[in-house]
């Protein structure tokens, strides 16, 4: 059976076909594949949109990242083959810088990630000159490797799909942490300051958009976000829809 292109389910097998092609290309590993199978889980989870919830949580780390002194954008091999030319314009709009920084590091993937970013406009890349490595106190991972001009000195972050350890470190050494996580319960949902339950493409269209369209009133209010709440929130919708599934 054809499923139409306006179906979640299209988009999902439009969003496995690019990670398999970065796959293919050296943007991503193997176990950025499995990771990805569990997000998907959790977009099914939550009805494969973007709730109220999230909008919420959006327009939060729209102002976080327009208000920053020093807002960073960190990209890994995930990110990049599904967000490459949604990084470059939330640079854009925002002037958030771009910093790759990978779990599983090598020199090879780096510079393949920095040639997608560039292709689709990208001027500044960070992360690849060793010259400028810092790193994270606390954190084992070869992720605790960060450039001084970017991560280091950031004052907020956005790390969609990160892993939980290095969002803990990043928050321990002073750092507002956003995020894109399909699991309302991880650790780095749980973390983070403002977690954005979505899937990242749809999530990062809808940022930019939502960064745009900020009136000065907006930014001035600095409206309160819990994120505790609003992830409880999540976690309702996520046990409404099994319900409805469990009684169909």
């Amino acid at each position: 059976m054809l499923i139409p292109k306006t179906h979640p389910r299209a988009a999902s097998l439009h969003i496995r076909e690019k990670l398999v092609q970065g796959f293919r290309d050296g943007l991503v590993v193997e176990e950025g594949l499995l990771a990805h199978g569990r997000g998907e889980m959790f977009d099914y989870l939550i009805g494969e949109k973007t709730t109220k919830t999230s909008h919420k949580a959006i327009k939060a780390a729209a102002i976080a990242l327009v208000m920053a002194k020093l807002p960073v954008i960190s990209v890994n091999g995930n990110l990049a083959a599904l967000c490459t030319k949604e990084i470059v314009e939330l640079s854009k709009v925002t002037g958030a810088k771009i910093e790759i920084n990978l779990f599983y590091a090598s020199e090879k993937r780096k510079k393949i990630i920095a040639q997608y970013l560039k292709k689709n406009g990208a001027k500044e890349i960070l992360g690849i000159d060793t010259k400028f490595s810092k790193s994270i106190t606390k954190l084992d991972s070869a992720r605790r490797i960060v450039d001084k001009c970017g991560i280091f000195s950031a004052d907020v972050v956005l790390v969609p799909l990160e892993d939980g350890d290095r969002t803990i470190a990043l928050k321990k050494f002073g750092k507002k942490v956003i995020t894109f996580d399909l699991n309302p319960m991880s650790r780095t949902a749980q973390t983070a300051d403002i977690t954005i339950v979505d899937n990242v493409i749809r999530g990062m269209k809808i940022l930019i958009d939502t960064c745009k369209k900020l009136s000065k009133e907006d930014l001035e209010k600095k409206p309160k976000f819990d994120n505790k709440k609003n992830l409880k929130k999540s976690i309702l919708i996520i046990r409404k829809n099994l319900r409805k599934m469990a009684n169909a």
